[in-house]
C-alpha cells in the first residue's frame, strides 16, 4: 500500500485511550436485553489513520420487544498530559517532589509523564472524580540524547491525579477540576501502572517497581539504582535516602464527596512488580497481576469485607494438565502468611534489608550448597536462597515472590498484566502479555512447572474459581469462594504471530496481540481488552462476548501508543455507559516498522514526546 507523505506538523489534540461512552437512555422505557458489537470498517491501513485514534466498531442494541437499535461511537479526549485544565496551575502530566513542588528536567523545562494509565470514575454521593495514573517518565528511552549526555534519570518519581468530571445531561464529560495527589503521607509512590474499582467505591492502584528490586548476587540494585537515586535525588530533594521496601505495594486512594483525599499503601497484601489488584464480589478476595519476568499468581484474603488491612497472603501453584496452545492447569495454593498493614510497615520501618532476612548464595553447576534452595523468580537468573530464622513473615510480605517459589508456587509466568471479574459466572481474566521465557519447557530450570510453547502476541487466560479449597502446605481452609482452580484459554482470546507484514505487524491484526488492560461488564456480558503490543503497530481496544465468543475491534489506537486505563461504567446517572481509556508514548512502534514508514510516523507525532492523553468511547445509552 502507498503511504501519503506528510510534514512534521505535530498532533495535539489526540488523547487516546480513552473510555467508551455510552450515553442516552432507554428508548420509550424499553429496556436494554442485549449490546453486540459491530464493525464498521477494517483495522486502519494510511497513514493518517494509523496516526490517530479511529472507531472501528458501532454498537447494536436489542430491546425486550424484540427491536433493535444502532449506536455510533465517538471517542472524547478529556486532557492531554500538556494541559492546564480544571484550575490545575501545571500540565496534568507534570511530576512533584515531596513537598509537591514541580520538578524541572536537567534544562529547566517542566518535567512531564507521557503514560496516562488506570481511571477510576467515582461517583460520590452524586460527585464524580476520576483518579488517574501517570505511570513514568520515558524520555530516555525515546532516544533523546541530550537528556542520556545530562546524565538524566531513566524514569522519575510519578503519581497520580484527581479530576473532577462534570456530566451533561446528553452524558457528555468535561473536566470540572483538577489537582495532583499528595502521596507524601505513604513516602511517595513509584511507576503507577494499572488499577480498579472496589465494591466500595474506592480506587485501588499499583507500585510497578521493576527498578526498586534487588540484585543480592552483586550485592546492589544493579540496572535498578535507577530507582532509589531517583526518589532519593528527585523526589526526596537528598533529604533521606529511599528505602526500596517502602514501593511495590498496592494503593487504595479514597475519595470524599468533596474531593479531600485520603491514601493507605496496603503491605498486607505483598510486594512485587505489581499491574493490577482486583477484588472479588465477596469483598474480601484480591488476585495480583505481578508482571515481569518469572513472577508469579498471588491472592490475598482479607480478614473483614471491604477492609484490606489485614489478611493473608497465598501463592499459585501450575499443575499442567495441557500443553497445546496457550496450555492449561489445575491451581494450587500455597498460604504464604497472615498479616496486617501495621505490621509489616513496622518491620520495614524497623530497617528490614534483603541480608536479613534471606542468605543468598550464586549456583555452581546449577546446584546450591545444603540447606538452600535453587530459585528463579523475577529474573531468568539462579540464586541459592536459606531462609534466615524467624524471618517467614518478612519474606513472606516483602519478598513475596521469591518467598512464593521458595515455598514450592510457580514464579514461571511471563508478563502478567491486567485481571478482570465475571461475577455471574464466578470466572476471573488475567491477561498475558508475552507468553514466553519461564512458560517454556526448561529442562535447567530449578523446577518446570508450566511447559508451553512461546506465543509473542500472548493472550488472556480464563480462572474458573471456586470455593471449598484447602492450602498444599498445611491443608488449611482458604477462606473464599472466589479461590482459582482451573486456567486455560479460550481460542478467541489467543493471539497468533505471523510473519512480519509490509507495515511492520508481526502478529495476525485480526487477532488480539499482547492484552494489557481488561475489564469485565456484567450488564453487557463482554470483556474488555486494551493491548500494549510490540506485534502490532497500531493497538486496539477489543469487544469479547463471553457467551457468543465474538471478537470486534472497537478502536484503533494511534500508532505505537499503548492503551491504558480502561474501565467500564454501566450505567452512570442514567444517561450513559462509559468506557474509560487512555493512550501512552505515542509513535513508539515496534522496531519491525519500515524504517521510512516509522520517520512518518515521528514527523506526524512529534516523536510521542510529552504525549498522551485521557478520555473515553462514546455513544451508548446507560444500561441498567
Amino acid at each position: 500500500m502507498k503511504l501519503k507523505k506528510l510534514g512534521a506538523a505535530m498532533l495535539v489534540a489526540l488523547g487516546m485511550a480513552s473510555p467508551l461512552v455510552l450515553s442516552g437512555c432507554d428508548d420509550n422505557g424499553k429496556t436494554i436485553v442485549k449490546v453486540e458489537f459491530v464493525e464498521t470498517r477494517a483495522a486502519p491501513n494510511t497513514l493518517d489513520d494509523m496516526s490517530q485514534n479511529v472507531i472501528t466498531a458501532k454498537a447494536v442494541v436489542t430491546y425486550d420487544d424484540g427491536t433493535t437499535k444502532d449506536y455510533p461511537l465517538s471517542y472524547t479526549t478529556l486532557f492531554g498530559v500538556n494541559d492546564k485544565v480544571g484550575g490545575n496551575a501545571h500540565p496534568a502530566g507534570q511530576l512533584y517532589d515531596y513537598q509537591m513542588n514541580p520538578l524541572m528536567d536537567p534544562f529547566g523545562q517542566p518535567l512531564i509523564a507521557e503514560t496516562p494509565d488506570a481511571n477510576s470514575l467515582l461517583n460520590v454521593d452524586g460527585n464524580l472524580w476520576m483518579v488517574s495514573h501517570l505511570e513514568y517518565d520515558n524520555l530516555l528511552s525515546n532516544g533523546v540524547q541530550a537528556y542520556k549526555q545530562a546524565g538524566w534519570y531513566s524514569r522519575a518519581p510519578t503519581g497520580m491525579l484527581l479530576t473532577g468530571i462534570n456530566q451533561a445531561n446528553d452524558g457528555a464529560l468535561s473536566v470540572k477540576s483538577q489537582r495532583p495527589i499528595d502521596f507524601s503521607s505513604v513516602n511517595g509512590t513509584w511507576i503507577n501502572c494499572f488499577g480498579s474499582q472496589t465494591p466500595w467505591n474506592t480506587h485501588l492502584g499499583s507500585e510497578e517497581d521493576y527498578d526498586l528490586q534487588y540484585n543480592p548476587l552483586s550485592s546492589s540494585y544493579g540496572t535498578t539504582t535507577a530507582g532509589v537515586k531517583a526518589m532519593t535525588e528527585l523526589y526526596w530533594k537528598n533529604t533521606k535516602t529511599a528505602n526500596p521496601y517502602h514501593y511495590g505495594w498496592i494503593p487504595e486512594v479514597t475519595v470524599a464527596k468533596d474531593g479531600a483525599t485520603s491514601i493507605a499503601k496496603h503491605y498486607a497484601m505483598g510486594r512485587g512488580t505489581w499491574e493490577q489488584a482486583k477484588v472479588m464480589g465477596d469483598s474480601k478476595t484480591a488476585l495480583m497481576g505481578d508482571d515481569g519476568d518469572h513472577v508469579g499468581l498471588i491472592m490475598f484474603v482479607a480478614d473483614k469485607a471491604k477492609d484490606l488491612s489485614a489478611g493473608t497472603l497465598y501463592a499459585a501453584k501450575w499443575n499442567q494438565t495441557s500443553g497445546t496452545g496457550a496450555g492449561a492447569a489445575d491451581l494450587t495454593w500455597f498460604k504464604l502468611g497472615h498479616g496486617t498493614d501495621a505490621e509489616i510497615k513496622a518491620i520495614i520501618d524497623g530497617g528490614a534489608t534483603f541480608d536479613s532476612i534471606w542468605s543468598v548464595k550464586a549456583p555452581v553447576a546449577g546446584a546450591c550448597d545444603a540447606g538452600y534452595t535453587r530459585v528463579r523468580a523475577g529474573s531468568s537468573s539462579d540464586e541459592c536462597l536459606m531462609l534466615k530464622p524467624g524471618m517467614e513473615k518478612a519474606a513472606a510480605f516483602l519478598e513475596t515472590r521469591r518467598y512464593a517459589t521458595y515455598l514450592g508456587a510457580t514464579t514461571e509466568w511471563n508478563k502478567m498484566e491486567g485481571i478482570a471479574f465475571n461475577k455471574k459466572d464466578n470466572k476471573a481474566y488475567i491477561a498475558m502479555s508475552y507468553i514466553d521465557k519461564g512458560m517454556k519447557a526448561d529442562a535447567t530450570a530449578p523446577v518446570d512447572h508450566i511447559q508451553v510453547a512461546k506465543l509473542n502476541a500472548g493472550g488472556t487466560y480464563t480462572m474458573d474459581m471456586a470455593g471449598g479449597q484447602k492450602t498444599v502446605n498445611g491443608g488449611e481452609a482458604i477462606n473464599s469462594s472466589h479461590v482459582p482452580t482451573k486456567m486455560y484459554m479460550e481460542a478467541g482470546l489467543m493471539g497468533e504471530d505471523m510473519p512480519v507484514d509490509a507495515m511492520g505487524n508481526t502478529a495476525n491484526i485480526n487477532k488480539i496481540a499482547n492484552t494489557d488492560n481488561v475489564f469485565f461488564s456484567e450488564k453487557m456480558r463482554t470483556l474488555f481488552i486494551g493491548e500494549d503490543s510490540g506485534t502490532h503497530v497500531n493497538n486496539y481496544v477489543w469487544a469479547y462476548n463471553v457467551d457468543t465468543k465474538k471478537l470486534t475491534r472497537v478502536m484503533s489506537a494511534l500508532a505505537g501508543a499503548e492503551n491504558t486505563g480502561l474501565q467500564v461504567i454501566d450505567n452512570l446517572n442514567g444517561k450513559g455507559a462509559y468506557i474509560m481509556g487512555n493512550t501512552q508514548h505515542w509513535a513508539e512502534v515496534p522496531g519491525s516498522v519500515p524504517a521510512e514508514l516509522k520517520a512518518q510516523f515521528a514527523a506526524k507525532m512529534g516523536n510521542g514526546l510529552n504525549q498522551g492523553g485521557f478520555g473515553y468511547i462514546g455513544g451508548l445509552p446507560a444500561i441498567k
